[in-house]
């Protein structure tokens, strides 16, 4: 039998869901072929691992703050609504 893991979820600044997981940790680092390592044990860990020492990432923090721009690939053209 498989097991099953919970993953929690918690909100940003700005209301944002944000799942605990190696995948939104600030801690996490992916290398070249995609793997992850986590920076604290320094352990290869897969996307959906948690820990004690989960921590929010940056880029996660600021999810939902707005101000971005949108970007056409095609034409390098910037707009802004």
């Amino acid at each position: 039998m498989e097991k099953v893991i919970r993953i929690v979820s918690v909100k940003n600044e700005y209301g944002i869901k944000v799942k605990k997981c190696c995948a939104s940790c600030q801690h996490k680092c992916i290398e070249t072929k995609g793997s992850r390592t986590c920076a604290l044990m320094m352990i290869k860990v897969e996307q959906k691992f948690k820990c004690k020492q989960w921590q929010m990432s940056d880029g996660m923090k600021n999810a939902g703050k707005g101000g971005g721009i949108v970007r056409h690939l095609e034409t390098k053209e910037v707009v802004i609504d």
